[in-house]
């Protein structure tokens, strides 16, 4: 059974992913009323990021994760990013096999590999999160489909806490 950090990552992963297929040019943020009765998701403020951080932790269910990334102002200086999906395998992202193509309203940077692997980084109140997207290349086979983003405290830098 996944833990809650790992279906709260996920439901965030699939809310970027959402965004992105749809075209949007802000991602989806707290939920809001309109007048017409629905409920839609709010824009999430585009903020500008500078961090320094490290993420290293182990859920009880064996997914784990060591993530640094370092980001002076909307752009990438640094990043090194493996995560294991228990005992099946894992995915690993190095600054130097991407190239950064967007600093608004996220961060994107892809593959310089042709692959179409994407990494974005996004910031919210209580966490800055780096998500993949087409990346199943860089994982091992069969893992990808459960590997999730990694979020970090703005503040601290260490792993954001759900």
């Amino acid at each position: 059974m996944k833990s809650l950090r790992s279906r709260a990552a996920a439901a965030a992963l699939a809310a970027l992913l959402a965004a992105v297929a749809a075209g949007c040019s802000v991602l989806p943020g707290p939920a809001s009323s309109t007048r017409d009765g629905l409920v839609r998701p709010a824009p999430i403020a585009a903020r500008v990021i500078t961090l320094d951080a490290h993420c290293e932790q182990t859920e009880a269910d064996g997914y784990r994760e060591l993530a640094r990334l370092r980001i002076d102002r909307d752009v990438i200086q640094s990043l090194s990013w493996e995560l294991w999906v228990g005992k099946s395998g894992g995915c690993r992202f190095e600054r130097g096999d991407f190239e950064q193509t967007q600093r608004t309203p996220h961060i994107e940077m892809r593959a310089r590999d042709g692959t179409g692997c994407k990494l974005m980084v996004w910031q919210e109140p209580r966490r800055v999160t780096l998500a993949h997207a087409g990346c199943e290349a860089r994982c091992t086979p069969g893992v990808y489909d459960r590997a999730w983003p990694v979020m970090f405290d703005p503040g601290s830098g260490s792993c954001a806490r759900n």
